[in-house]
Protein backbone atom coordinates (compact mmCIF):
# COMPACT_ATOMS: atom_id res chain seq x y z
CA UNK A 1 0.00 0.00 0.00
CA UNK A 2 2.93 2.33 0.95
CA UNK A 3 4.41 1.93 -2.59
CA UNK A 4 1.28 2.35 -4.31
CA UNK A 5 1.38 6.01 -2.27
CA UNK A 6 4.98 7.20 -3.40
CA UNK A 7 4.32 5.89 -6.60
CA UNK A 8 1.07 7.81 -7.33
CA UNK A 9 3.12 10.92 -5.66
CA UNK A 10 5.48 10.54 -7.59
CA UNK A 11 3.85 10.55 -10.73
CA UNK A 12 2.05 13.30 -9.78
CA UNK A 13 5.62 15.19 -8.80
CA UNK A 14 6.94 14.08 -12.55
CA UNK A 15 3.71 15.21 -14.37
CA UNK A 16 3.45 18.59 -12.91
CA UNK A 17 7.15 18.67 -13.91
CA UNK A 18 6.42 18.18 -17.37
CA UNK A 19 3.66 20.35 -17.34
CA UNK A 20 5.44 23.08 -16.41
CA UNK A 21 8.94 22.41 -18.46
CA UNK A 22 6.66 22.19 -21.53
CA UNK A 23 4.67 25.59 -20.54
CA UNK A 24 8.05 27.51 -20.22
CA UNK A 25 8.98 26.04 -23.36
CA UNK A 26 6.10 27.03 -25.03
CA UNK A 27 6.09 30.51 -23.61
CA UNK A 28 9.72 30.93 -24.91
CA UNK A 29 8.72 30.12 -28.11
CA UNK A 30 5.76 32.30 -28.19
CA UNK A 31 7.74 35.28 -26.80
CA UNK A 32 9.79 35.72 -30.05
CA UNK A 33 6.49 35.96 -31.79
CA UNK A 34 4.69 38.33 -29.68
CA UNK A 35 7.46 40.42 -30.30
CA UNK A 36 7.33 40.08 -33.63
CA UNK A 37 3.46 40.80 -33.80
CA UNK A 38 4.32 43.97 -31.35
CA UNK A 39 6.97 45.37 -33.60
CA UNK A 40 4.39 44.50 -36.79
CA UNK A 41 1.49 46.88 -35.13
CA UNK A 42 4.33 49.83 -34.22
CA UNK A 43 5.49 49.80 -37.82
CA UNK A 44 1.97 49.65 -38.85
CA UNK A 45 0.97 52.51 -36.36
CA UNK A 46 3.93 54.43 -37.19
CA UNK A 47 3.41 54.17 -41.29
CA UNK A 48 -0.59 55.03 -40.26
CA UNK A 49 0.84 58.50 -38.85
CA UNK A 50 3.63 58.96 -41.36
CA UNK A 51 2.31 57.64 -44.54
CA UNK A 52 5.05 58.67 -46.59
CA UNK A 53 7.81 56.45 -44.44
CA UNK A 54 8.49 53.10 -45.42
CA UNK A 55 11.25 53.07 -42.44
CA UNK A 56 11.95 53.65 -38.80
CA UNK A 57 14.48 54.05 -36.63
CA UNK A 58 14.50 54.65 -32.52
CA UNK A 59 16.56 58.49 -32.07
CA UNK A 60 17.73 59.06 -28.46
CA UNK A 61 15.98 61.86 -26.69
CA UNK A 62 17.32 63.84 -24.35
CA UNK A 63 14.95 67.00 -24.19
CA UNK A 64 13.50 68.33 -21.11
CA UNK A 65 10.18 67.49 -22.17
CA UNK A 66 7.98 64.84 -19.82
CA UNK A 67 5.74 64.16 -22.31
CA UNK A 68 7.85 62.76 -24.76
CA UNK A 69 8.49 59.09 -24.18
CA UNK A 70 10.34 58.44 -27.91
CA UNK A 71 11.33 59.74 -30.68
CA UNK A 72 11.71 57.67 -34.14
CA UNK A 73 13.46 58.73 -37.13
CA UNK A 74 11.26 58.23 -40.57
CA UNK A 75 12.28 58.39 -44.05
CA UNK A 76 10.59 61.40 -44.01
CA UNK A 77 10.67 63.13 -40.24
CA UNK A 78 9.61 61.98 -37.23
CA UNK A 79 7.36 59.79 -35.18
CA UNK A 80 6.78 61.03 -31.56
CA UNK A 81 5.56 58.84 -28.85
CA UNK A 82 4.34 61.07 -25.98
CA UNK A 83 1.92 60.43 -22.73
CA UNK A 84 -0.34 63.32 -21.41
CA UNK A 85 -2.24 63.45 -18.19
CA UNK A 86 -5.51 62.44 -19.85
CA UNK A 87 -8.82 63.00 -17.28
CA UNK A 88 -9.03 59.11 -16.21
CA UNK A 89 -4.66 58.76 -16.59
CA UNK A 90 -2.23 58.88 -19.46
CA UNK A 91 -2.93 59.20 -22.79
CA UNK A 92 -0.03 57.53 -25.02
CA UNK A 93 -0.10 59.23 -28.78
CA UNK A 94 2.03 59.04 -31.94
CA UNK A 95 2.07 61.77 -34.20
CA UNK A 96 3.66 61.91 -37.30
CA UNK A 97 6.03 65.19 -38.46
CA UNK A 98 7.98 65.57 -41.50
CA UNK A 99 10.78 67.16 -41.35
CA UNK A 100 9.40 71.25 -42.21
CA UNK A 101 7.11 70.69 -39.04
CA UNK A 102 3.81 70.04 -40.65
CA UNK A 103 1.99 67.16 -38.75
CA UNK A 104 1.28 64.12 -40.95
CA UNK A 105 -1.06 62.00 -38.73
CA UNK A 106 -2.15 61.68 -34.84
CA UNK A 107 -3.00 57.90 -33.35
CA UNK A 108 -4.21 57.66 -30.06
CA UNK A 109 -3.02 53.88 -28.84
CA UNK A 110 -3.52 53.76 -25.02
CA UNK A 111 -6.12 55.22 -22.98
CA UNK A 112 -8.71 55.05 -20.44
CA UNK A 113 -10.70 57.78 -20.57
CA UNK A 114 -14.77 57.82 -20.36
CA UNK A 115 -16.32 55.56 -23.16
CA UNK A 116 -18.67 58.04 -25.27
CA UNK A 117 -17.06 61.16 -24.36
CA UNK A 118 -13.22 61.19 -23.93
CA UNK A 119 -12.63 57.78 -25.37
CA UNK A 120 -13.92 59.18 -28.53
CA UNK A 121 -10.11 60.49 -28.69
CA UNK A 122 -9.10 57.56 -29.64
CA UNK A 123 -11.59 56.44 -33.16
CA UNK A 124 -12.54 60.29 -33.38
CA UNK A 125 -11.24 60.69 -37.41
CA UNK A 126 -12.39 64.35 -37.39
CA UNK A 127 -10.69 64.96 -33.52
CA UNK A 128 -7.53 63.37 -34.85
CA UNK A 129 -7.56 65.22 -38.56
CA UNK A 130 -7.75 68.74 -37.01
CA UNK A 131 -4.35 68.33 -36.56
CA UNK A 132 -3.16 67.51 -39.68
CA UNK A 133 -1.10 69.96 -41.82
CA UNK A 134 -0.07 72.15 -38.35
CA UNK A 135 3.02 73.64 -37.98
CA UNK A 136 2.72 75.32 -34.75
CA UNK A 137 1.56 75.38 -31.59
CA UNK A 138 -2.36 74.12 -31.49
CA UNK A 139 -4.76 75.23 -28.54
CA UNK A 140 -8.48 73.65 -28.01
CA UNK A 141 -10.78 76.10 -28.58
CA UNK A 142 -8.55 78.37 -31.10
CA UNK A 143 -6.87 76.23 -33.53
CA UNK A 144 -8.73 72.99 -32.72
CA UNK A 145 -12.39 71.67 -31.61
CA UNK A 146 -12.51 69.67 -28.31
CA UNK A 147 -14.68 66.76 -28.34
CA UNK A 148 -18.01 67.18 -26.83
CA UNK A 149 -17.78 66.67 -23.02
CA UNK A 150 -13.95 65.43 -23.18
CA UNK A 151 -12.21 69.38 -22.77
CA UNK A 152 -9.67 67.70 -20.93
CA UNK A 153 -9.11 64.84 -22.71
CA UNK A 154 -9.05 66.93 -25.98
CA UNK A 155 -6.09 69.30 -24.44
CA UNK A 156 -4.14 66.02 -22.96
CA UNK A 157 -4.36 65.13 -26.84
CA UNK A 158 -3.44 68.96 -28.25
CA UNK A 159 -0.45 69.03 -25.69
CA UNK A 160 0.90 65.42 -27.08
CA UNK A 161 0.83 67.01 -30.51
CA UNK A 162 2.17 70.31 -29.45
CA UNK A 163 5.35 68.60 -27.51
CA UNK A 164 6.03 66.80 -30.62
CA UNK A 165 5.57 69.60 -33.10
CA UNK A 166 8.02 71.21 -30.75
CA UNK A 167 10.64 68.71 -30.57
CA UNK A 168 10.74 68.80 -34.65
CA UNK A 169 10.66 72.84 -34.99
CA UNK A 170 12.81 73.63 -31.85
CA UNK A 171 10.19 75.82 -31.25
CA UNK A 172 10.18 76.85 -27.15
CA UNK A 173 6.75 75.55 -25.74
CA UNK A 174 5.99 74.87 -22.76
CA UNK A 175 3.45 71.70 -23.05
CA UNK A 176 4.67 69.51 -19.87
CA UNK A 177 1.35 69.78 -18.57
CA UNK A 178 -2.19 69.50 -19.31
CA UNK A 179 -3.86 73.01 -18.21
CA UNK A 180 -7.22 72.02 -16.71
CA UNK A 181 -8.60 75.01 -16.58
CA UNK A 182 -10.92 76.34 -19.68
Amino acid sequence: MKNNRISGILFSTAAVAVAVLLAVLAESGLESRILANEAAVSLAEMQRVSPKSESFSATEYTGEDKNIDAVFKSDTGYVIKTTTAGYAGGITALTGIENDGHVTGVLVTDMRETPGLGGQAKTSEWFLNQFIGKKEAVAVGETVDALSGATVTSKAVTNGVNSAVAFVTGADIDSSATEWED
